[in-house]
């Protein structure tokens, strides 16, 4: 399909008041210039980047999930955001990462590319193609109504760079079902390999074994992985602000909303969640929610306090989710009150002998919510 592109209006040259008149010659050189720099700036431009644009500056003033379709006529503009386009990376790029972090990502991509000899792009495109529809994460852990309660995503994982090994008796399927059982509303399954134990087949044996939406929690850097989670079960993916540009951001949660996929974007840096915090939303309501960090990249401790700090620059709570720090059900308590009712917990869980029997101390014996969230 062609790129769409934008018409150029009349141009301004934009010459100084005191400037001496051109000659004739001059008035073409300049034009002709000035024609060639115009036509390379703005007639490359697909209609998707200046769509997405418009929308961002349109919802800018409103958070939450809902802003692109609060914003007047931002729904309109969103529309043009067609399958085809995708928007061109951000020239921003991110802070410098923490160096664990830097190294996890410099592996992951040098990963990515032997994967994509191993497997083609367009063989996970069949898979997907001949894949049932994703379960809804959204709807799954996002509360509505008067008495919203603790949503918690339950997370499998076998060791961390920060706490090494975590569970010795380790088996993906056993822990998602003592999950579903005590009452999680979702699972996150660590995929990568090599820091955490992981392995991505693990998210289709989970998903057989229970009914709960499985997010896929990994270093994603590459589009290529958006469609290697959904070829592989999951009904949601993970974004780490800190190690993306903005506009790559963009373009994965697009392509996620596509193949009908819930995005978690998280970050811990105050600069970079109060640049995502506006995306929620985006391109549809419904699709993405934002991730609150409670691990310092930096030093990998943990602070649930840092929830509450960060809360002070969002509105719609609703779609946060304060994610790791979190032991006890005061802690569910005191962040209910302050309007958030999503919680991702793993290493907790995963250190007593009984993990699904402490998610149900953590979150007050109470039973399992209807997560029915098929179709």
């Amino acid at each position: 399909m062609p790129r769409a592109t934008v018409t150029p209006s009349e141009p301004s040259t934009n010459i100084p008041m005191n400037s001496p008149r051109p000659s004739a010659v001059d008035t073409g050189r300049t034009q002709a210039v000035f024609d060639s720099r115009y036509q390379r700036r703005h007639t490359t431009r697909p209609i998707a980047t200046i769509a997405a644009t418009a929308v961002i500056r349109l919802t800018r003033p409103i958070r939450g999930a809902a802003a692109c379709v609060a914003a007047p006529g931002a729904a309109a503009v969103a529309a043009a955001v067609a399958a085809p386009h995708r928007i061109a990376a951000s020239r921003i790029p991110p802070p410098p990462m923490t160096s664990i972090l830097d190294k996890i990502i410099a592996r992951k991509r040098v990963e990515v590319e032997k994967a994509k000899v191993t497997t083609s792009i367009d063989l996970l495109k069949e898979r997907v193609a001949e894949s049932s529809r994703p379960r809804n994460f959204f709807a799954a852990v996002v509360s509505e109504g008067p008495r919203r309660q603790t949503r918690v995503i339950a997370e499998v994982k076998h060791r961390s760079p920060s706490a090494g090994t975590i569970s010795n008796d380790f088996d993906p399927v056993r822990i998602a079902r003592s999950y579903h059982e005590a009452g999680a509303a979702a699972i996150s399954c660590l995929t990568d390999e090599r820091d955490f134990g992981g392995h991505l087949g693990y998210i289709a044996r989970i998903r057989n074994a229970v009914p709960l939406p499985v997010l896929r929690k990994d270093f994603i850097v590459d589009q290529y992985q958006v469609w290697e989670s959904r070829a592989a079960g999951a009904d949601a993916i993970l974004l780490i602000a800190e190690a993306l540009e903005e506009g790559r951001i963009l373009d994965m949660m697009i392509l996620a909303r596509e193949l009908n996929m819930t995005t978690l974007v998280e970050a811990h840096d105050p600069e970079r969640l109060l640049t995502i915090r506006q995306h929620i939303g985006f391109p549809h309501a419904g699709y993405s929610l934002l991730g609150i960090n409670n691990r310092n990249l930096q030093t990998m401790e943990t602070d649930i306090a840092h929830t509450f700090r960060m809360l002070e620059f969002i509105e719609d709570r609703k779609v946060v989710v304060s994610e790791s720090g979190i032991t006890s059900a005061g802690d569910l308590a005191r962040l209910r009150q302050r309007g958030v009712n999503i919680v991702l917990v793993g290493e907790h869980l995963l250190r007593q002998p009984d993990p699904g029997q402490a998610l149900r101390e953590l979150i007050g014996g109470r039973p399992r919510p209807d997560t029915s969230t098929d179709g």
